[in-house]
């Protein structure tokens, strides 16, 4: 209580004082702003008797810049300028005579300040008081170390609400991950606003609370910066030397390109096992099991290695086998543990190397690990000689040639050729070792039927298919004239004059003419009368009272045009099939395995070999055991309209089996199967341009459909089909679904008889079953929405109901995300009511085909809310108090309809009703989903208006009616009139 008085003042007696105190001089190293504290006592006026009316309780606080210690006694001068005031300083307590002292403490802040010093000055202006301490400080934000950074010192900032950037640099052994690099000093010294980060390098982890990266000691592993520990080395691997970034593998294992650096190590299998051979003349079959070692990896292919061999024991030498030997499915990178060998030599001597390999492999210094088989093929007869050719003609002698066989399976030794006149059926034969003969002492005049097979050391092969050729007559030598024809044909007789006899031949020629003339008319009239029958009986047979049919097959038979033909119009259904598809002998056909499931029975794959075609895989639709007649013909209808059409992006009908049991439909194998599923499986794996090359094969597909008036009724994603080229396929034109109803199919409802898929069909064609090409438009923009959506199910988890609702109020489905806003312009260009102005296929095309040669045009994506007409929630919620009855409050939410249902319910008050629930508007009526929704949301706007909280039993219509707004409105804000 005894305080030291440095500096003190108490002339209160005499007026006008202007005492002053000044510091010395102050440096300011770099500071931008100075605090002052001030530690001081001030008497207090009234407990001093006798003063003027001049005496204070405040001084004042004042500092002055300068560049050098430069003030005196009477520089600068005493007064405020060149002083500047910091502020008139006032205590909280004044002490009397009889107090102790009481001690008042101050802040006071000022700046900028730009030049190398200043002194501090206080003015006493009549107070009585002490000024015990003076402490000028300045504010600094420390050096630290936060996110693996380093911030240096920093001082504040002019003003006290500055922010100071400090740069920070990464500790040792971390990185950036993202710049700039940076800490905010504020006007406290306190760090705020860190931007950017750093962290632990590669090889490194977090230590000291994230203040130090300490390298991963021998033995463990960091392969990523981050914040992740260090791992131990997986199997097979290790480390010698600290901040590893990757184990490197033990000797003999290794990592495949593919693999990441935290897999283990691996090495090559073991050789396949048990190798089995079964030999059929040149060909056979190879069969092996597993390796017993697969070398820790699953991505186990084989690849089969053929060998012809020559010599005996102890000179056996080995090569390469030829390039014509075939191997089913391939030769290399094998999956299944099974391959057929054919086109091999007979009587020659194999070995085939059966080798395992994986993912390293090819990392391995040594060559793949193998099981080995030894074969030698059977006999075996050459294949088929192919078609005869004439060379020439006289009246006693053919000169015939022909190819070797495709497939001689060894040294042809000669060639028989069998032939007979015609007339009398007694054959002889001859032999040759050319691939040519003449045959003599032939009649003139005479047909003669040719066949020749080719022999080797195994035998003779099958003969070729008889060809029919003619002499001429004895009076000259025609020239070559081939004249090949299937068994029992005729052909006119061939005539030639001889060069002697020209001129009579001449002369005799115009002889013959009128009754050439003649006969060539009467045949001609012969063969149109054949023809107008023919068309006549078909048009009676084929519904002659369907006008539409005839205009229809009238367009078909005209020059240059095709039309699609109803299979449905034909009397019989199994005529269209034989018109329309080929049928296949159920011999050429192998079922592998099943795919799914159809409408009618197993789809499988398979491969189809036809005589003189390459083997293809094939999907194969089966008609299930038990059918009914009408399934049998609904079935076959798909194949008899697929077999009208020929474009590449419409599926391809290979033909049918109806004479054998299963009865199949063999279209062309598509090996990713159903576009919406293949979406799926590879979301935001595609580019735009792929997406609209997918969207472009499909509008291609659907022109040619729409130009030959085929209607498909049922386009959408889950019914094209997509091959390894991602090329897509218009597919599904059975018509069944349309005829009869399934209930375990949500996909289709029944509507006027048939079933519709709701989400994907026009208005129309709902409402009033009409089915156009600008119907099939509409089901192309759901498509594209499909696909751009990845697949996504068009009006989400709407129900059917809800749909239908939806649309005739216009609202339409949102851009999908990232979907490109011309794209989604096209698809509301397809969702017009008004069918007349949908854009055509080839219009549709033609958009595409500009959107991908100018591919900026698809980088301007479409909002969340784009082209959208009129949001379903967009509305104007009605007061209930602007009306007078609950009658009036219906018809203004425009369900006027169910006034009398409500007044006979008992709910005649606006109070009343604000407490109906969903059960209360069945109970009297209402049992539309959508008039549910509508009269429930008004209720719920009515609640909102009178103050009231939703009962409990309405929980349930309140999350639908959010769930509804997401998805009407494409965000996840809740709607307005959501408390």
């Amino acid at each position: 209580m005894n305080p030291i008085r440095t500096y003190q003042v108490c002339n209160v007696r005499e007026s006008s004082q202007n005492n002053w105190l000044r510091t010395g001089f102050i440096w300011r190293r770099d500071v931008q702003r100075v605090y002052v504290e001030l530690k001081f006592t001030v008497r207090d006026c009234n407990s001093i008797p006798n003063i003027p009316g001049s005496c204070k309780e405040t001084f004042n606080l004042f500092y002055y810049e300068a560049d050098s210690d430069v003030a005196s006694a009477s520089s600068p001068f005493w007064m405020e300028n060149p002083y500047v005031k910091v502020d008139t300083i006032a205590p909280d307590e004044s002490f009397s005579r009889l107090d102790a002292g009481r001690v008042n403490t101050k802040v006071r802040s000022f700046g900028p300040l730009s030049k190398a010093g200043f002194y501090l000055a206080f003015q006493d202006q009549g107070a009585c008081m002490s000024l015990i301490s003076v402490r000028a400080f300045y504010k600094k934000c420390a050096s630290t170390t936060a996110g693996f950074a380093l911030f240096p010192e920093t001082l504040t900032g002019a003003e006290p609400t500055s922010l100071v950037i400090a740069p920070g640099t990464c500790i040792a052994n971390a990185v950036e991950v993202s710049v700039p690099l940076k800490l905010y000093c504020n006007g406290d010294g306190e760090w705020m606003v860190p931007v950017g980060a750093c962290t632990c390098a590669t090889g490194h982890e977090p230590a000291a609370k994230e203040s130090q990266c300490r390298p991963c000691p021998p033995g463990s592993y960091k392969a990523k910066q981050g914040e992740g520990p260090c791992l131990p080395c997986p199997p097979n691997s290790r480390t010698t030397s600290p901040a590893a970034g990757i184990c490197t593998c033990h000797n003999n294992f290794y990592r495949a390109d593919s693999d990441s650096a935290d897999s283990a190590c691996t090495t090559v299998p073991s050789p396949p096992r048990g190798v089995i051979s079964n030999v059929n003349e040149t060909s056979l079959i190879l069969e092996w099991s597993e390796p017993r070692d697969l070398g820790g990896r699953d991505d186990l292919l084989y690849n089969v290695i053929c060998k012809k061999c020559h010599g005996g024991p102890g000179t056996m030498t080995c090569s390469r086998c030829d390039d014509n030997v075939e191997f089913v499915p391939r030769q290399l990178g094998l999956t299944e543990r099974r391959v057929h060998v054919s086109h091999l030599l007979a009587h020659t001597r194999y070995t085939f190397e059966v080798q395992a390999v994986n993912g390293v492999s090819g990392k391995s210094p040594l060559p793949p690990r193998y099981a080995a088989v030894n074969i030698t093929t059977n006999q075996a007869a050459p294949s088929e000689v192919p078609t005869l050719r004439l060379h020439s003609s006289s009246g006693s002698s053919l000169t015939l040639s022909w190819a070797p066989p495709e497939r001689p399976n060894g040294v042809i030794l000669d060639y028989e050729m069998k032939y007979f006149e015609k007339s009398e059926g007694i054959a002889s034969t001859v032999t040759s070792q050319k691939n040519s003969v003449q045959l003599d002492g032939l009649r003139p005049d005479a047909r003669y039927v040719v066949q020749v097979r080719a022999r080797t050391v195994a035998g003779y092969g099958q003969y070729s298919h008889p060809a029919e050729f003619e002499t001429t007559s004895e009076r000259g030598t025609c020239p070559p004239t081939p004249v090949p024809a299937p068994p029992m044909l005729a052909t006119p007789p061939l005539t030639c004059a001889s060069p002697s006899s020209l001129g009579s031949g001449a002369q005799q020629l115009q002889e013959q003419l009128p009754l050439i003339v003649g006969s060539a008319t009467a045949g001609l009239v012969f063969v149109v009368a054949v023809v107008v029958i023919a068309v006549v009986c078909l048009r009676k047979q084929r519904h002659s009272s369907d006008s539409e049919y005839t205009e229809k097959l009238q367009q078909y038979i005209a020059p240059g045009m095709k039309v699609y033909i109803d299979p449905f119009t034909y009397e019989d259904p199994n005529e269209a099939v034989r018109e329309f598809a080929k049928e296949i002998d159920v011999s050429c056909v192998k079922i592998e395995e099943v795919i799914g499931a159809g409408e009618f029975g197993e789809v499988c794959r398979g491969r189809l070999k036809q005589p003189g075609r390459r083997e293809v895989f094939v999907a194969i639709k089966t008609l299930k055991v038990g059918y009914t007649e009408r399934q049998r013909r609904d079935f076959l209808s798909e194949a008899s309209i697929m077999g009208q059409f020929d474009h590449p992006n419409i599926i391809r009908l290979e033909g049918v089996v109806t004479k054998s049991r299963p009865v199949m439909i063999l279209t062309e194998f598509m090996e990713n199967c159903a576009l919406d599923s293949f979406l799926r499986l590879n979301d935001g794996q595609f580019t735009v341009i792929q997406l609209v090359g997918m969207l472009r094969g499909i509008a291609a597909g659907m022109k040619y459909l729409s130009e030959m008036n085929y209607v498909h009724r049922d386009l959408a994603a889950r019914n094209i089909l997509v091959n390894s080229n991602l090329v897509c396929k218009v597919s599904d034109f059975g018509l069944s679904r349309f005829l009869e109803d399934d209930p375990s199919d949500p996909t289709y409802t029944s509507s006027l008889g048939g079933k519709i898929p709701i989400r994907w069909t026009a208005p129309e064609a709902i409402a009033y079953r009409k089915f156009t090409s600008a119907s099939d438009v509409w089901s192309y923009g759901i498509v594209m929405w499909e696909v751009m959506s990845y697949g996504e199910r068009p009006y989400w988890d709407m129900s059917n109901q809800d749909v239908i609702n939806a649309v005739e109020q216009d609202y339409r489905l949102p851009p999908p995300m990232d979907c490109p806003t011309a794209l989604h312009q096209l698809m509301l260009d397809c969702w017009v009511r008004d069918r007349n102005l949908r854009p055509k296929f080839s219009q549709i095309v033609n958009t595409l085909d500009k959107l991908i040669r100018n591919a900026a045009s698809l980088k301007v994506i479409a909002s969340a809310q784009s082209g959208m007409s009129q949001p379903l929630l967009d509305r104007t919620v009605p007061d209930y108090t602007t009306f007078t009855t609950v009658g009036d409050w219906l018809d203004a939410i425009k369900m006027g309809r169910y006034k009398e249902s409500f007044v006979s319910a008992g709910f005649a008050s606006f109070d009343l009703v604000a407490q109906m629930t969903a059960e209360d508007l069945l109970r009297i009526g209402v049992t539309l989903a959508g008039h549910q929704k509508k009269i429930l949301s008004s209720i719920q706007d009515m609640r909102l208006q009178m103050n009231q909280t939703l009962p409990v039993q309405d929980k349930e219509s309140v999350i639908s009616t959010i769930m509804d707004c997401v998805h009407y409105l494409g965000t996840p804000e809740s709607p307005p009139f959501i408390d």
